[in-house]
């Protein structure tokens, strides 16, 4: 699908300025325990399935959302594994955003894996231990996704004053 209309509507008025958005992305297993990638179109590396949510849009069905219309494949999450504020990206039309974003670890529930939109050029189920390369945010939502215990979240640097 690409940048959403919203988001295409904001940079009209404010051009390449920084947009601070909320992102969502999907650590997808199947009943094998493989884990569901995607190699990019616009850049040809693997990664997980993720996405902006549209205004209004929980998380969780962004995310369902995004698996589908990026793979065919049916999810349904199952937990928060990650919140964090990434470092700003600078895009080759040289927009700018940050994104806050919700990482799930969801469960495959149908669906046959396959690309399906333009965003994509190859989707693929892989053994954890037959990952490609992965850029290091992704190896580590991996490893959360797979871990038990709570949604990871960098801890507060901030404190109030007097405190």
């Amino acid at each position: 699908m690409g940048t959403p209309e919203f988001i295409r509507d904001l940079r009209t008025d404010i051009g390449h300025r920084l947009l601070f958005l909320p992102g969502v992305s999907a650590v997808v297993f199947d009943d094998q325990g493989r884990v569901l990638l995607v190699r990019r179109a616009d850049n040809g590396e693997w990664t997980l399935v993720g996405g902006i949510p549209e205004p209004g849009e929980q998380p969780a069905e962004a995310a369902v959302r995004e698996v589908w219309e990026e793979t065919a494949v049916h999810c349904v999450p199952e937990r928060v594994v990650l919140v964090e504020t990434g470092e700003p990206v600078r895009y080759p039309n040289e927009d700018l955003c940050q994104y806050m974003s919700v990482c799930l670890r969801c469960r495959a529930v149908g669906g046959t894996a396959r690309v399906n939109d333009e965003e994509s050029v190859e989707v693929g189920w892989f053994e954890l231990d037959a990952l490609p390369p992965l850029r290091e945010g992704a190896v580590n939502r991996i490893k959360l996704a797979t871990a038990e215990g709570p949604a990871w979240f960098r801890p507060a640097a901030w404190t109030p004053p007097g405190a």
